[in-house]
């Protein structure tokens, strides 16, 4: 393979290929744990990627904490049995505020009404809003912001 003479600079004539620039867009994805960067100058587009390690997903089942009602009676193991416990109703990931750095929709203490939107659960790249199902005041957030969920998982108990 030919190259292009070098002018007195170093680099190439060849506007086709720049090492220089490859080897430091590569040493930026790995600065910055990108796994892809693009960059184009004088009409040469150069786009850098790596793949990411496969990942190993584990999905995360709520703990089982001891929770006693209003009243103070027998603890409850099983959050998804709790009366006022708001299931998700899909798989997706949550979000307890409408983007980042907002005030969450809702917090502990927080008194909503019956529809009103309490969290966010982004599927397959759609932001679907989760109503609150009754009326009341928040007393447990049982998922923490950007938390990966499952179908039928309590998510906040509302009573």
């Amino acid at each position: 393979m030919a190259r292009a003479p070098k002018d007195a600079s170093g680099k190439t004539d060849d506007p086709s290929v720049d090492h220089d620039v490859i080897r430091d867009l590569a040493k930026l994805l790995d600065e910055t744990g990108l796994t892809e960067i693009e960059f184009e100058r004088d009409g040469v587009r150069v786009r850098v990627a790596r793949q990411s390690p496969p990942m190993i997903t584990t999905i995360a089942q709520p703990r089982a904490t001891a929770l006693t009602d209003a009243a103070g009676a027998a603890p409850v193991a099983d959050l998804s049995k709790q009366a006022g416990a708001v299931p998700s109703p899909m798989v997706g990931t949550a979000y307890l505020s409408p983007e980042p750095g907002a005030k969450p929709y809702v917090e502990v203490g927080s008194q909503v009404r019956a529809g009103q939107t309490v969290l966010i659960i982004e599927a397959m790249k759609t932001m679907n809003q989760i109503p609150a199902p009754r009326a009341g005041r928040v007393v447990q957030i049982l998922v923490e912001d950007a938390q990966p969920v499952e179908f039928g998982e309590p998510l906040m108990i509302i009573e």
